[in-house]
């Protein structure tokens, strides 16, 4: 059998195969203490053992021994290499995590809702009314800071606005008018 499976008799190590495939699997999973890994480590064996069957010898016993040593040293191969594609992973720069985008999707469709329903209300309202609004609402600015982005006076003693006193147009502190 030797000589036939040194010559690339398919056969022959088909045969080969047949006899050992479970020996080189049990002692891939000793060597690995897992059963996928083992797999792995048992095909890489009889593909090695078919690169190699020129260097078996014409004449002796069990390929046996062989075979488990081919085995030995996949295995040690393997967690080598496993070794060191832990190793490049760790010197890599970690990714940012992605955002999960399901709740601000949700928030947007909540937003849409709300709008829609002040939509009504808000068609109502003057031109410097909805600006005023949108201001001091939705983009969180005081009555003091829309003024000066609206470039309109600003009137603490109306009745709308709930500014401290220090903002008033008689302490000099009043918001001015930005330069355009």
């Amino acid at each position: 059998m030797r000589a036939r499976i040194r010559s690339g008799d398919k056969s022959a190590f088909s045969q080969l195969f047949d006899e050992y495939a479970k020996a080189v699997h049990n002692h891939a999973f000793r060597l690995t203490a897992n059963w996928s890994e083992a797999e792995d480590v048992m095909a890489l064996t009889f593909l090695e053992a078919w690169r190699l069957r020129g260097r078996i010898d014409a004449e002796g016993g069990s390929l046996r021994p062989w075979l488990l040593d081919i085995a030995t040293n996949v295995a040690r191969n393997s967690r080598r290499a496993a070794r060191r594609h832990a190793d490049a992973l760790s010197r890599m720069p970690r990714e940012e995590p992605v955002p999960d985008i399901a709740d601000e999707a949700i928030g947007r469709m909540d937003d849409a809702e709300r709008l829609a329903a002040v939509k009504p209300a808000y068609g109502k309202l003057r031109k410097r009314e909805q600006d005023v609004f949108a201001l001091c609402v939705w983009a969180g600015l005081d009555y003091a800071q829309a003024a000066e982005a609206l470039g309109l006076p600003w009137a603490p003693s109306d009745p709308v606005c709930r500014e401290p006193a220090e903002n008033s147009p008689h302490s000099g502190n009043s918001p001015r008018r930005p330069d355009r």
